[in-house]
């Protein structure tokens, strides 16, 4: 699945990403709007991680998907 899948289908992968990132909220949720980038800015926020490895934790979910 590549993100242009996730962001098209949002509305129905918001419960993965609280399933996979239990830390983020349904504020986060609204905030990320299906976007790459802002999902990266809230893991490495709520998680407190690198910018890179929050990308590679994100491409690793994708291939999961």
């Amino acid at each position: 699945m590549n993100w242009d899948q996730i962001a098209g289908n949002w509305s129905q992968m918001k419960g993965r990403v609280k399933e996979t990132w239990g830390d983020i909220t349904d504020s986060d949720i609204e905030k990320i709007e299906g976007k790459r980038d802002r999902l990266a800015g809230v893991l490495q926020e709520r998680y407190g991680k690198e910018k890179e490895a929050a990308e590679k934790e994100i491409d690793q979910w994708l291939s999961r998907l």
